[in-house]
């Protein structure tokens, strides 16, 4: 399935990205379909067609203020000093119907949000009144208004067939409440890939559980899992099996079941049991061979009954950093979301590099350096075992294959973790 010519150098991540898209067209395919969902199930969902209003916005004549719905003209001379009296014939609440229509000096009380009577043409907020001491059928208006003032009236919000919501918007709880006013139960969005997740190595163990000599506590699942979530994606299962063949073909039978896509993570390079590689590299279509990358060189790509799996190494550095930069790009575009943009830094010291392979520092963006850009400091060398220095960066910064070392204060890309 390579679209590259076989040859001795290693291809780079971008020309690994370029595999990775092929590999995934299936499920690129898949998630540019819409899908309709209810609309608590939207959030955070991408929109696939534009969401236009069926209905003028508001949907009838109503108060925007707390107060009395009356005439303008019967308060145009009003004031402190020389307020308008008007009889009060009524309240209307929200839910109510319109009620008791306003005739000349006279005045409606309603709640925000309440149906304006018929006859009134603005509102006079509560706080502009003053109840009668002599008569309590009667309110006091000390302060004029304008007709339409306080008043809200169909179409002011939305006119029906005007565009709410744009496709492509990444539903947020604001495009929820504005679909849920315009009546709408549910959207058409994006479908989210789903993705099963199995991390391997007989040395792994859950955390929290005693360990036992050798056996370290397993992180590949839960990071990949929730990087997954974190770019769009439903996680179906997450799995921690051994190097025994028979147990991991268990563990992708029981991942693929219901998954668009497989992610694994270690036995992927050249060891005695790299059971990732022995079990899936003979499959039609695989490819597992390193990559000009550091760290994260070695990869792979296969099938499991039908379903695309892509195959991550096990360090949990190369795994995440694998992950960053070369398969969160095709999830984002499968999910339909943007893609993270590197930004330009400076670094704040000297750094080395291997030549032949872009390496990606970890690294911490600091504030502005006072030249328009932010000063990123590495905080980690080339050493892919350094997991703590993972905790500590929020950006990865990219050096290119044919640099062997950047001064200080060098513009370098970095790109959010």
């Amino acid at each position: 399935m390579s679209s590259l010519p076989d040859r001795p150098d290693r291809p780079s991540p971008a020309e690994y990205r370029e595999l990775l898209r092929a590999h995934l067209a299936p499920v690129l395919e898949r998630a540019a379909r819409s899908t309709h969902l209810p609309l608590a199930a939207c959030a955070d969902s991408v929109l696939a067609v534009p969401l236009r209003a069926s209905v003028d916005l508001p949907l009838f004549v109503n108060s925007q203020m707390d107060g009395y719905a009356v005439r303008s003209v019967d308060i145009a001379g009003a004031g402190p000093d020389s307020p308008a009296r008007l009889r009060v014939v009524g309240a209307v609440h929200a839910g109510d119907g319109r009620g008791h229509g306003v005739d000349d000096d006279e005045a409606c009380k309603v709640m925000t949000g309440a149906p304006v009577p018929e006859g009134a043409d603005c509102v006079v907020p509560v706080e502009d009144t003053r109840v009668s001491d002599t008569d309590p059928t009667a309110v006091l208006v000390v302060a004029p208004r304008s007709p339409g003032e306080f008043i809200r009236r169909p179409g002011d919000d939305v006119r029906a067939g005007d565009v709410v919501i744009d496709a492509g918007v990444r539903l947020a709880a604001r495009h929820l409440a504005a679909a849920a006013s315009l009546g709408e139960s549910g959207l058409d969005v994006r479908p989210r890939p789903r993705v099963g997740v199995v991390a391997t190595g007989s040395e792994l163990v859950a955390p929290g559980r005693p360990l036992g000599p050798g056996q370290i506590w397993e992180s590949n699942s839960i990071t990949l899992a929730a990087a997954l979530k974190a770019c769009g994606c439903e996680v179906t299962t997450t799995t921690i099996s051994g190097d025994d063949r028979g147990e991991f073909t268990a563990a992708l039978d029981a991942a693929t079941g219901d998954a668009d896509l497989v992610v694994t993570a270690g036995a992927v390079s050249m060891g005695d049991a790299e059971v990732v590689r022995q079990v899936l590299a003979d499959r039609e279509g695989a490819r597992f061979a390193p990559i000009a990358m550091q760290p994260g060189g070695p990869q792979g790509l296969s099938t499991w009954r039908g379903t695309p799996v892509v195959c991550l190494p096990g360090n949990p550095v190369s795994a995440l950093v694998s992950f960053v930069v070369l398969l969160r790009p095709v999830i984002l575009e499968a999910v339909g979301r943007s893609p993270v943009q590197p930004v330009r830094a400076r670094l704040s010291r000297d750094v080395t590099s291997p030549a032949g392979k872009v390496q990606f520092l970890r690294a911490a963006l600091g504030p502005d350096s006072g030249a328009g850009i932010p000063v990123v400091e590495p905080v980690s060398g080339s050493g892919s075992h350094l997991v703590a220095s993972m905790a500590r960066a929020d950006v990865l910064v990219e050096i290119p294959a044919d640099v062997t070392s950047l001064a200080a204060g060098t513009e370098v890309d970095a790109v959010a973790l």
